[in-house]
């Protein structure tokens, strides 16, 4: 069986060397040229180009690639299960589905089961070691789509960004809410909701919103201290380690594993982003 995941998922590189998972990578438009996202371009340069006030831009993976990709898949007579960015984020999970589509017509026996995660960073991170962790298991391909799909609709996704001025950039907030933040060091708080960002609270200052951050997981997260759970920081190590304690102090998870965003979300989200990933109780 054979696992695909894009890199809006934020797991190293390495990841999909050990594990046997195939990355599609998301582009990135930085400087008049193209880079895969993970393959040829770290974040960290897309942070420090940022920083000096460039704004790249992103876009999903190519009908090209995804065609390339499926009827090798077809060919070899695997079975396939695609994990993918929230279909809200990115037009990449339309796209996989209308390739998959073309070349069942051609390849009808073709096993190929596509997932909206609805999730994004390492929300989505998490979705796919655990479908690693489920073949490498000996489940069916059903039994690991039923198990994703179900972990995905209780997947919480709570972040907040340093500076409001990135997101203007890109369009995400006004320039008068940004304007206006930064001078009161005002820290949104945002989450996930079936699959879009959706601004929840304004905080001021970062302590704040971090605590606040903990308050929620406290009342939305199932059984926290049986949990794995995930940060992914924006070229900012200290904020997620900060988290990451506060975290183990008041919940003692099983695990705590950590990674940057990559290019592609951070692109938009810019420089200073840090999120928590976790399992809640809202849609048992």
């Amino acid at each position: 069986m054979r696992i695909f995941a894009d890199s809006a998922c934020d797991l190293p590189k390495s990841f999909y060397e050990e594990n046997d998972v195939t990355l599609i990578p998301l582009s990135v438009l930085l400087d008049d040229k193209e880079y895969e996202d993970v393959v040829s371009i770290d974040s960290k340069v897309v942070y420090d180009a940022i920083r000096d006030g460039k704004q790249p831009k992103t876009s999903q993976a190519s009908p090209e690639r995804f065609l390339r990709i499926w009827k090798e898949l077809a060919a070899s007579k695997e079975e396939g299960i695609y994990i993918a960015f929230s279909s809200e984020l990115s037009g990449t999970y339309n796209t996989a589905v209308m390739i998959r589509d073309q070349v069942k017509e051609t390849n009808p026996s073709m096993n190929m089961i596509i997932i909206d995660s609805r999730c994004a960073s390492l929300g989505y991170g998490l979705l796919v070691k655990e479908a690693v962790r489920l073949r490498d298991n000996g489940e069916d391909i059903r039994s690991i789509e039923r198990k994703i799909r179900s972990m995905a609709n209780n997947m919480e996704h709570l972040f907040t960004v340093e500076d409001l001025d990135y997101m203007a950039r890109g369009g995400r907030v006004s320039k008068a809410s940004a304007f206006i933040g930064g001078l009161l060091n005002i820290k949104p708080l945002l989450h996930v909701e079936s699959g879009k960002l959706v601004p929840i609270e304004k905080h001021r200052g970062r302590k704040k919103v971090l605590r606040r951050m903990l308050e929620l997981m406290e009342e939305r997260g199932d059984q926290l201290s049986e949990q794995s759970i995930a940060i992914s920081h924006a070229d900012d190590e200290a904020i997620a380690l900060e988290l990451k304690q506060l975290a183990e102090d008041k919940f003692h998870p099983k695990n705590i594993e950590i990674h940057m965003i990559g290019s592609v979300i951070g692109a938009h989200t810019g420089p200073g982003t840090v999120s928590i990933f976790f399992l809640n109780k809202l849609n048992k």
